[in-house]
């Protein structure tokens, strides 16, 4: 099995009209710098290597970056830090991409032993390991399937509105489930073994897919 890389796995989601962020591949402090002012502040730097499968728990992963001072630094700490925990990674460069606005979900799938390919959907974020608010369904599923995994988390009424937040398009949250599955369904080709959009940022406008982990055969 492997990882894909992060253009790779993003190229897979627009196949299947998922919407994704904008990034770019920096190899260089400099050129980071230059992708930053072309997406607009403020970004997030994300290092990009197949050896790194959770980037946020190699110190891969800095947010709210707001000028150029901060990408430089920000470029050389993730560096170093993935060096740290994982000598031997290849580093093939650092992704840059735009701060999106919106509440964080999980969408993801894998193959279970008994059932075989089953879809998630919960709180996405930080949130994932320590609230374990997620859902589980069979794939393929239906819309009402995807309606009812959406109520189901506990989480529903941040999705709804709260604080004064506007509800979420629960619509494209809906079709961002039917096409996960269909793309696992469908694409049994493709080898998918594990698949996680997280965060997957939505919002009263739409959604779109930030950080996407796909494992192949």
């Amino acid at each position: 099995m492997k990882k894909l890389g992060d253009k790779e796995a993003q190229k897979l989601l627009k196949r299947w009209k998922i919407p994704c962020a904008e990034q770019f591949l920096a190899k260089n402090p400099e050129q980071a710098v230059r992708f930053a002012k072309r997406v607009g502040y403020p970004v997030v730097l994300k290092v990009e290597s197949p050896d790194v499968i959770h980037k946020t728990e190699t110190g891969g992963v800095e947010t709210n970056i707001r000028d150029e001072e901060d990408v430089r630094r920000a470029f050389k700490g993730i560096t170093r830090n993935v060096k740290r925990k994982i000598p031997k990674a290849r580093i093939k460069g650092i992704l840059i991409q735009k701060m999106f606005d919106g509440r964080e979900v999980i969408v993801g799938s894998k193959t279970d032993p008994q059932f075989g390919p089953v879809i998630m959907f919960g709180l996405g974020g930080i949130f994932v390991e320590s609230l374990k608010d997620v859902t589980f369904r069979v794939i393929p599923i239906k819309r009402s399937d995807a309606k009812e995994m959406i109520k189901e988390i506990r989480g529903y009424k941040i999705l709804q509105g709260v604080r004064g937040l506007k509800p979420v398009n629960f619509m494209a949250l809906e079709n961002c489930l039917l096409a996960v599955s269909e793309m696992v369904w469908k694409g049994k080709k493709l080898g998918i073994k594990e698949l996680d959009i997280n965060p997957l940022f939505v919002n009263e406008k739409g959604v779109v897919a930030v950080d996407v982990r796909v494992i192949v055969e």
